[in-house]
Protein backbone atom coordinates (compact mmCIF):
# COMPACT_ATOMS: atom_id res chain seq x y z
CA UNK A 1 0.00 0.00 0.00
CA UNK A 2 2.88 2.38 0.64
CA UNK A 3 3.88 2.17 -3.06
CA UNK A 4 0.44 3.22 -4.27
CA UNK A 5 0.40 6.41 -6.31
CA UNK A 6 -1.64 9.29 -4.87
CA UNK A 7 -4.96 10.14 -6.49
CA UNK A 8 -5.12 13.62 -7.99
CA UNK A 9 -7.43 15.85 -9.99
CA UNK A 10 -6.16 16.87 -13.42
CA UNK A 11 -8.02 20.04 -14.41
CA UNK A 12 -8.16 21.34 -17.99
CA UNK A 13 -9.62 24.80 -18.57
CA UNK A 14 -12.23 24.70 -21.31
CA UNK A 15 -13.68 27.28 -23.67
CA UNK A 16 -16.89 27.15 -25.60
CA UNK A 17 -20.45 28.34 -25.60
CA UNK A 18 -22.34 25.63 -23.75
CA UNK A 19 -22.95 21.94 -23.10
CA UNK A 20 -26.11 20.04 -22.17
CA UNK A 21 -26.88 20.03 -18.44
CA UNK A 22 -26.87 16.22 -18.52
CA UNK A 23 -23.57 15.68 -20.34
CA UNK A 24 -21.76 12.97 -18.35
CA UNK A 25 -22.11 10.24 -20.94
CA UNK A 26 -21.54 12.47 -23.99
CA UNK A 27 -18.48 14.05 -22.34
CA UNK A 28 -17.02 10.61 -21.69
CA UNK A 29 -17.75 9.62 -25.29
CA UNK A 30 -16.00 12.73 -26.60
CA UNK A 31 -12.94 12.10 -24.40
CA UNK A 32 -12.72 8.41 -25.27
CA UNK A 33 -12.89 9.31 -28.97
CA UNK A 34 -9.54 11.09 -28.53
CA UNK A 35 -8.15 8.85 -25.78
CA UNK A 36 -9.23 5.36 -26.78
CA UNK A 37 -7.38 3.65 -23.90
CA UNK A 38 -9.73 5.13 -21.27
CA UNK A 39 -12.66 3.25 -22.81
CA UNK A 40 -11.88 0.15 -20.74
CA UNK A 41 -10.65 1.97 -17.61
CA UNK A 42 -13.61 2.02 -15.21
CA UNK A 43 -11.60 3.76 -12.48
CA UNK A 44 -11.10 6.96 -14.43
CA UNK A 45 -13.35 9.63 -12.92
CA UNK A 46 -14.61 12.46 -15.13
CA UNK A 47 -16.38 15.27 -13.29
CA UNK A 48 -19.26 17.11 -14.96
CA UNK A 49 -18.17 20.47 -16.36
CA UNK A 50 -19.38 23.36 -14.20
CA UNK A 51 -21.16 26.33 -15.72
CA UNK A 52 -24.18 28.60 -15.47
CA UNK A 53 -27.68 27.27 -16.03
CA UNK A 54 -29.28 29.03 -18.98
CA UNK A 55 -32.70 27.50 -18.51
CA UNK A 56 -33.95 24.31 -20.03
CA UNK A 57 -31.27 21.72 -20.73
CA UNK A 58 -28.38 24.08 -21.47
CA UNK A 59 -25.35 24.88 -19.32
CA UNK A 60 -23.32 27.95 -20.32
CA UNK A 61 -19.55 27.67 -19.98
CA UNK A 62 -17.58 30.41 -18.23
CA UNK A 63 -14.03 31.23 -17.12
CA UNK A 64 -14.29 28.82 -14.20
CA UNK A 65 -15.40 25.86 -16.34
CA UNK A 66 -13.03 22.90 -16.14
CA UNK A 67 -12.74 19.39 -17.54
CA UNK A 68 -11.54 17.46 -14.49
CA UNK A 69 -10.25 13.90 -14.34
CA UNK A 70 -9.74 12.06 -11.05
CA UNK A 71 -6.84 9.69 -11.69
CA UNK A 72 -3.69 8.23 -10.15
CA UNK A 73 -0.77 10.64 -10.40
CA UNK A 74 1.28 8.29 -12.57
CA UNK A 75 -1.47 8.34 -15.22
CA UNK A 76 -1.22 12.07 -16.01
CA UNK A 77 0.71 11.48 -19.23
CA UNK A 78 -2.18 9.51 -20.72
CA UNK A 79 -4.40 12.60 -20.61
CA UNK A 80 -2.01 15.34 -21.75
CA UNK A 81 -2.81 14.78 -25.46
CA UNK A 82 -6.22 16.39 -24.79
CA UNK A 83 -4.56 19.81 -24.38
CA UNK A 84 -5.18 21.89 -27.49
CA UNK A 85 -7.90 19.60 -28.79
CA UNK A 86 -11.59 20.31 -29.33
CA UNK A 87 -14.23 17.95 -27.95
CA UNK A 88 -17.62 17.44 -29.58
CA UNK A 89 -20.00 17.14 -26.62
CA UNK A 90 -23.44 16.34 -28.03
CA UNK A 91 -22.86 18.79 -30.89
CA UNK A 92 -21.28 21.52 -28.76
CA UNK A 93 -17.63 22.37 -29.46
CA UNK A 94 -15.46 22.54 -26.32
CA UNK A 95 -11.82 23.65 -26.65
CA UNK A 96 -9.44 22.14 -24.09
CA UNK A 97 -6.55 24.14 -22.61
CA UNK A 98 -3.37 23.27 -20.69
CA UNK A 99 -4.07 21.40 -17.44
CA UNK A 100 -3.19 21.97 -13.80
CA UNK A 101 -2.68 19.22 -11.26
CA UNK A 102 -4.46 19.47 -7.91
CA UNK A 103 -3.87 17.27 -4.89
CA UNK A 104 -6.86 16.02 -2.90
CA UNK A 105 -7.53 17.92 0.31
CA UNK A 106 -8.88 16.30 3.49
CA UNK A 107 -12.05 18.19 4.44
CA UNK A 108 -14.85 17.23 6.82
CA UNK A 109 -17.69 17.70 4.30
CA UNK A 110 -17.86 16.31 0.77
CA UNK A 111 -20.52 16.51 -1.92
CA UNK A 112 -21.24 14.36 -4.97
CA UNK A 113 -23.52 15.80 -7.64
CA UNK A 114 -24.81 12.35 -8.55
CA UNK A 115 -24.30 8.92 -7.01
CA UNK A 116 -25.76 5.80 -8.62
CA UNK A 117 -25.86 2.35 -7.04
CA UNK A 118 -27.07 -0.46 -9.25
CA UNK A 119 -30.39 -1.88 -8.10
CA UNK A 120 -31.25 1.00 -5.73
CA UNK A 121 -33.63 3.73 -6.87
CA UNK A 122 -35.83 4.47 -3.84
CA UNK A 123 -34.56 6.97 -1.28
CA UNK A 124 -34.60 4.83 1.89
CA UNK A 125 -32.99 1.80 0.26
CA UNK A 126 -30.45 3.98 -1.54
CA UNK A 127 -29.39 5.71 1.68
CA UNK A 128 -28.95 2.35 3.39
CA UNK A 129 -26.85 1.07 0.47
CA UNK A 130 -24.74 4.24 0.65
CA UNK A 131 -24.14 3.74 4.36
CA UNK A 132 -23.11 0.11 3.78
CA UNK A 133 -20.47 1.22 1.30
CA UNK A 134 -19.25 3.90 3.69
CA UNK A 135 -18.70 1.34 6.45
CA UNK A 136 -15.69 0.11 4.49
CA UNK A 137 -14.02 3.46 3.72
CA UNK A 138 -15.52 6.06 6.07
CA UNK A 139 -17.46 4.53 8.98
CA UNK A 140 -17.64 7.87 10.79
CA UNK A 141 -19.39 9.68 7.95
CA UNK A 142 -22.89 11.08 8.24
CA UNK A 143 -24.60 10.64 4.84
CA UNK A 144 -27.67 12.48 3.60
CA UNK A 145 -29.46 12.56 0.25
CA UNK A 146 -30.15 16.08 -1.01
CA UNK A 147 -31.88 15.54 -4.33
CA UNK A 148 -33.08 12.74 -6.59
CA UNK A 149 -31.52 12.90 -10.06
CA UNK A 150 -31.95 11.12 -13.35
CA UNK A 151 -29.22 10.97 -15.99
CA UNK A 152 -29.02 9.54 -19.50
CA UNK A 153 -26.39 6.88 -20.15
CA UNK A 154 -26.29 5.27 -23.59
CA UNK A 155 -29.93 6.18 -24.14
CA UNK A 156 -31.12 4.75 -20.84
CA UNK A 157 -32.42 6.73 -17.86
CA UNK A 158 -30.50 6.04 -14.64
CA UNK A 159 -31.67 7.13 -11.19
CA UNK A 160 -29.28 8.56 -8.63
CA UNK A 161 -29.05 11.06 -5.80
CA UNK A 162 -27.04 14.11 -4.84
CA UNK A 163 -25.16 12.99 -1.69
CA UNK A 164 -23.67 15.01 1.15
CA UNK A 165 -21.17 13.49 3.58
CA UNK A 166 -20.30 15.23 6.84
CA UNK A 167 -18.19 14.51 9.91
CA UNK A 168 -15.34 12.92 7.97
CA UNK A 169 -11.89 12.47 9.50
CA UNK A 170 -8.91 13.47 7.34
CA UNK A 171 -8.24 9.83 6.44
CA UNK A 172 -11.88 9.12 5.65
CA UNK A 173 -12.14 12.23 3.49
CA UNK A 174 -9.22 11.22 1.30
CA UNK A 175 -10.48 7.62 1.11
CA UNK A 176 -13.93 8.74 -0.07
CA UNK A 177 -12.42 11.04 -2.69
CA UNK A 178 -10.17 8.24 -3.93
CA UNK A 179 -12.73 5.42 -3.93
CA UNK A 180 -16.06 7.19 -4.41
CA UNK A 181 -19.43 5.52 -3.90
CA UNK A 182 -21.38 3.45 -6.41
CA UNK A 183 -20.33 3.16 -10.03
CA UNK A 184 -20.25 4.97 -13.36
CA UNK A 185 -17.26 7.16 -12.44
CA UNK A 186 -16.50 7.74 -16.13
CA UNK A 187 -19.89 9.41 -16.50
CA UNK A 188 -19.44 11.76 -13.53
CA UNK A 189 -21.13 9.64 -10.86
CA UNK A 190 -19.92 8.82 -7.34
CA UNK A 191 -17.18 11.47 -7.35
CA UNK A 192 -16.88 13.60 -4.22
CA UNK A 193 -15.35 17.05 -3.85
CA UNK A 194 -15.22 19.62 -1.03
CA UNK A 195 -18.46 21.50 -0.44
CA UNK A 196 -18.26 24.90 -2.12
CA UNK A 197 -18.76 27.83 0.19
Amino acid sequence: MTDRQPTIDLEFPVRGKAVPVDHGYTLYSACSHLLSDIHSDKWVGIFPIQGSHAGGDTLLLNRASRLTFRILSDQVGRFLPLAGKTLDVAGYQVAVGVPNLRMLKPVASLLARTVTIKGFMEEAAFLEATRRQLLVIAPGANASLLKRRTIQIAGKQVVGFKVLLEGLSAEESIAVQEMGIGGRRRFGCGLFAPVRK
